[in-house]
């Protein structure tokens, strides 16, 4: 099928001026949807990938780059902090994405903020907490900053030609594609993006450990790292759950997940748990939403009071406990419940070269060795040009020293200044640079004692000079400087771990679920969408079921109070709930009414009821076209509680009924043409696809339809052998007189 193209319209030319008119305005022009994608979307999506949101080798994103390099020349590594206001105004030079989005990622860069196990940004004032989705960050206007101490590992040998520099967006300045970094920054912090059609996601790790690690890799790059390297450390501390198996796919691989749980203490004087710190991936208001409404639903019942009480010394979330409630078995089910527990998930995607790869935590930091290297190399290359330039003009003194009357007498006779420096030229034998030099010596210092001072220096040049090409030679002596520079920073900056571990092993699982009481129950679940669970000992006392004005009992079931109940609805969807989440109720009462219960969405109803304890079995939906599907119950066990499911069913034809099946029976199809099936869903192959079509059973005449479907019991018709086809699909067969009498006397 050919690309659909634009329509293309001709309008009258747009007229400027009194006499001026641009020509072809007002015409579209035929263009194919994917020259429109690929001349459009295409840069858009490499440039967010390239330039905004994935990390390069240096550990930053171009926005961060901008805003540390705009705060370094502004002097800020080593002077007073200034308003955030100015920092984000000069940034606009390099970055002109406008204000707030600069100010926002300053923010994050910041130590105030939190997000960060080793911020760039010393900051003054408010600027909010990682940790909480309500504490905003002031304004600009009100804040103060400048760089951290580690910034000057990030800006050291900047000005040596270490990186290279490109125009900013009007060609009015230069700036570094990349920093000179001198440790790995891009696994000492985190670092999170997402672009189009990829995503990076960098966890933290200390700094101890990196360097550590890189030097075993600069000595031996087959080095284990995880034997160096233990797992992350998350600047909001926490409990680390190591996975050994999990923990080395990441450092192999670049994927996986880290599980983190929150960390707590118990006040036994206050009978409160404090919780002090949370995993990175959350907030303070996301756990208390997720507490408060486990309370309301009545799955969580010991605590009996929540309250924030972060303040200037951190964060405090504390939750009262009623009297004799153990703290550690309810923070076990806690951690399953709320996001007490949670996975950051690592995809260590960087732009390597100008192009995003997935690399596990040794090839990352090998292309970062590299990258260092060429830093280290260009470095010393430079300081080696400026020594060989300096050597080479103290050679050219050195030849005045010879004689110093004769170099005044060549300035004192020379008639035009330009002539200068060829006489030099020629009556010492030095070059034009050399003679230059010698020219701009000021009187003062044409004595040989200034002279004799200057020439000293000739040897200790020659000796670095000489040191320097050496070094360029040889790989391991590089390697040995950068060594060197690691054991510094790590020397300098590093700190204690913040993340502790804990052994997959050492997780007590006791408490994990709540402990229900199982005893058995009675199901009812009216046409009208009304539920009740009645014991039997509350039932055999009562009377006849209070219904609504022509409502009905649709369903009843014997179950326990742990069984699992799956209500189906008229838009294919599925809520999942357990009995013990209902009252003991009487038959006197209405019930709970299920599309409120449930949340259920507008004009949603219930069609069928399902309980079952180990989702054994199967679901068979028979739709009114004459075809079944049989589903596995397993298809509806989530690992998680989810609450609701949807394409629980196929939506493509109307549902006639929904049966739950714990093992294969006999059904009785009958359409309202009177004719009637039996079919054995022995027959039916099972489906792990909820919203599976089925087979075609039953053949139907032209407007005709499947009117009810029931399990077959015996007696239901005098001669069942009648019903039952040879082969599917079937039209079925018309009951003869005496089997439609016994069919609708008991059906």
């Amino acid at each position: 099928m050919p690309p659909r193209k634009k329509k293309e319209r001709a309008s009258a030319p747009a007229k400027m001026g009194p006499d001026v008119y641009i020509e072809n305005s007002g015409v579209v022009m035929d263009q194919a949807i994917v020259d429109t994608l690929e001349k459009n979307y295409m840069p858009y999506a490499m440039s967010v990938i390239v330039s905004r949101a994935i990390p390069e080798i240096d550990g930053f994103k171009p926005s961060h780059r901008k805003i540390l390099y705009t705060m370094y020349t502004m002097g800020l590594l080593n002077g007073n902090r200034t308003k955030s206001a100015n920092i984000v105004g000069q940034t606009m030079k390099l970055n002109p994405h406008g204000d707030a989005a600069i100010y926002e990622t300053m923010v994050r860069l910041s130590r105030g903020y939190e997000a960060l196990l080793y911020p760039f940004v010393d900051s003054k004032g408010n600027f909010g907490k990682a940790y909480s989705r309500d504490m905003a960050y002031a304004a600009p206007r009100y804040t103060e900053a400048k760089l951290e101490p580690i910034c000057s590992e990030l800006f050291g040998d900047i000005a040596k030609d270490t990186v290279d520099f490109v125009p900013n967006y009007d060609n009015t300045m230069m700036e570094p594609t990349l920093l000179p970094v001198s440790f790995p920054t891009i696994l000492t912090n985190s670092n999170v993006g997402i672009a189009v059609g990829m995503a990076s996601s960098i966890c933290p790790f200390n700094l101890a450990e990196v360097c550590e690690t890189t030097i075993a890799l600069m000595k031996n790059p087959a080095h284990d790292v995880a034997t160096t390297l233990q797992a992350p450390d998350f600047p909001g501390g926490g409990f680390i759950l190591y996975d050994p198996e999990e923990m080395r796919r990441i450092y192999e691989t670049g994927r996986g997940g880290v599980k983190v749980r929150a960390r707590y203490s118990y006040d036994k004087a206050e009978n409160c748990i404090e919780i002090t710190q949370i995993p990175p991936t959350t907030t303070v208001e996301a756990i208390m939403d997720k507490i408060v409404e486990l309370v309301k639903s009545g799955r969580v019942r010991e605590i009996s009071d929540l309250r924030d009480e972060t303040d200037i010394n951190g964060l405090k979330l504390t939750i009262d406990l009623k009297r004799g409630v153990d703290p550690d078995k309810l923070m076990a089910r806690l951690y399953k419940t709320t996001p007490l527990e949670d996975a950051f998930g690592c995809n260590f995607n960087v732009l390597i070269g100008g192009m995003p790869k997935v690399l596990g935590v040794a090839p990352l930091l090998l292309e970062w060795i590299a990258f260092r290297e060429e830093c280290v190399k260009r470095r010393i290359f430079f300081d080696l040009t400026k020594k060989k330039e300096k050597l080479h003009l103290l050679k050219g003194l050195a030849r005045i020293l010879l004689d110093i009357d004769k170099a005044v007498k060549i300035v004192r006779e020379t008639e035009e200044e330009s002539e200068v420096v060829p006489n030099l030229m020629i009556g010492f034998g030095i070059d034009e640079i050399q003679a230059e030099y010698v020219a701009e010596i000021r009187l003062r210092h044409l004595n040989r004692e200034y002279i004799l001072k200057r020439t000293q220096e000739t040897e200790q040049l020659e000796s670095d000079i000489a040191q320097m090409e050496d070094i360029l030679k040889s790989p391991k002596k590089i390697q040995g400087i950068m060594e060197k520079e690691l054991r510094e920073v790590a020397k300098k900056f590093s700190q204690p771990r913040r993340s502790m571990l804990i052994f997959k092993s050492e997780v007590s699982e006791e408490g994990g679920e709540e402990e229900i009481p199982d005893y058995p129950v009675r199901l009812f679940l009216s046409k009208e969408g009304y539920f009740k669970k009645i014991t039997p000992q509350s039932l055999r006392m009562s009377g006849e079921q209070k219904l609504k004005e022509g409502d009905a009992i649709l369903e009843e079931l014997e179950a326990t109070n742990n069984t699992h109940l799956l209500v189906f609805t008229n838009q294919c969807q599925v809520y999942k709930c357990r009995a013990s989440d209902f009252d003991d109720g009487k038959a006197s009462q209405l019930g709970d009414y299920l599309p409120a219960k449930l949340g259920m969405d507008e004009g949603e109803s219930v069609v069928y009821l399902a309980a079952t304890a180990d989702y054994q079995g199967a679901m068979v939906f028979v739709f009114q076209n004459g075809k079944v599907a049989k589903v596995e119950m397993s298809a509806y066990e989530t690992k998680t509680r989810r609450k609701k499911l949807i394409s629980a069913y196929c939506d493509k034809f109307p549902l006639c009924q929904a049966l739950y099946l714990q093992e294969d029976r006999e059904l009785m199809l009958t359409s309202s043409g009177g004719r009637v099936l039996l079919v054995h869903t022995a027959a039916l192959e099972s489906k792990s696809t909820k919203n599976t079509q089925g087979i075609q059973v039953m053949q139907l005449k032209k407007n005709a339809v499947v009117d009810s479907a029931k399990v077959f019991c015996e007696g239901m018709l005098s001669n069942p052998h009648r019903f039952r086809p040879k082969s599917l699909p079937s039209q079925g067969q018309f009951p003869r007189g005496e089997e439609e009498g016994e069919q609708l006397t008991l059906s």
